[in-house]
């Protein structure tokens, strides 16, 4: 591997940016540098989808959506490829038939980044990879706080046989201690409820809810404060699942709930997170055959980029 490499997105006054190698916003791959802070990784995984299936296609149509993407982040003053190695790790290598083995495959795959002291932007891929990534993330960190941005709770057990599925990640991780249990939050949550005892079950599972209605009767500075004060300043894990947003805003998702966030009040919560020490994330459930005109993919393309940015302003030197 090269000792250096110049750490920004690629600049080639003869290319457009809708041309040649889609990286993630054009960044150097991962083979092309000595070590990375930051990697974006694909985990084209969809065989714990309980619904639509297709997000396994996920990675690469947000690939395709983020050549929109620039160095610069206005409302942060940042310029985050500048001061951290930020790179596109390319894809976990997962099959579709066996979510144990994909999952053991994922989780090495995490641990091999997390040990070099890179932190993971994962795409998915639908929900079911953030329980390998979380055990991943608490091996080096201990047990993290967990800020869930979802319509669903993805706290529920067993279905259809399946102990491991995106509607079970959280259930999972609590179970094995990677969750710290005072400090975990979802936000957006309005679908999928079968009955108010899961909601109890979560409560002990170690979340606290905030439903999607609170964007109606608070501002977003207010909620901003409370999940703050939730998180502390402890590690971080943040899982962003499109489905958070509305149909309206996020089409090309598996498991659509409408009455859902928008596109400004996601990235507005997410940019009232600065300074979170944020040791890993995910952007979730992109299934692009669902999706018109790049809607899905840009909401989610520019997800991964405000996580980036406010992990970049946290680890800068």
């Amino acid at each position: 591997m090269p000792d250096s490499q110049p750490k920004g997105p690629r600049h080639d006054p003869t290319m457009p940016r809708y041309a040649g190698l889609a990286t993630f916003a054009l960044l150097p791959r991962i083979e092309d540098v000595g070590h990375a802070d930051i990697a974006v990784l694909g985990v084209p995984f969809d065989s714990g989808t309980s619904f639509r299936p297709g997000a396994r296609f996920g990675p690469s149509h947000i690939r395709e959506n983020s050549r929109q993407l620039h160095p610069y982040h206005q409302v942060h003053d940042a310029y985050p490829f500048s001061t951290l190695q930020v790179v596109d790790a390319g894809d976990v290598g997962v099959g579709p038939f066996d979510i144990a083995q994909a999952v053991a495959a994922i989780e090495t795959r995490a641990r091999g980044l997390v040990d070099d002291g890179t932190r993971i932007v994962a795409l998915g891929g639908d929900h079911t990879i953030a329980l390998p990534l979380l055990r991943a993330a608490a091996q080096a960190h201990g047990p993290v706080a967990v800020l869930h941005f979802d319509a669903h709770l993805d706290t529920w057990d067993t279905l259809h046989g399946a102990s491991v599925w995106h509607g079970s990640p959280f259930r999972r991780a609590s179970e094995e201690g990677l969750i710290d249990l005072s400090r975990s939050q979802h936000v957006g949550i309005r679908g999928g409820i079968y009955d108010p005892s899961e909601l109890v079950d979560d409560r002990r599972l170690g979340f606290e809810l905030l439903h999607c209605d609170e964007f109606q009767r608070r501002s977003v500075a207010d909620i901003v404060g409370q999940v703050r004060a939730r998180l502390g300043d402890g590690p971080v894990y943040v899982s962003v699942d499109i489905d958070v947003l509305d149909p309206a805003h996020a089409p090309g998702t598996g498991t659509p709930e409408v009455a859902g966030l928008t596109t400004r009040e996601l990235f507005c919560t997410l940019r009232g997170l600065r300074g979170l020490d944020i040791v890993g994330c995910d952007v979730v459930e992109v299934a692009p055959a669902y999706d018109h005109a790049g809607i899905t993919g840009l909401a989610a393309a520019h997800t991964a980029w405000e996580l980036i940015t406010l992990m970049g302003l946290r680890q800068a030197p």
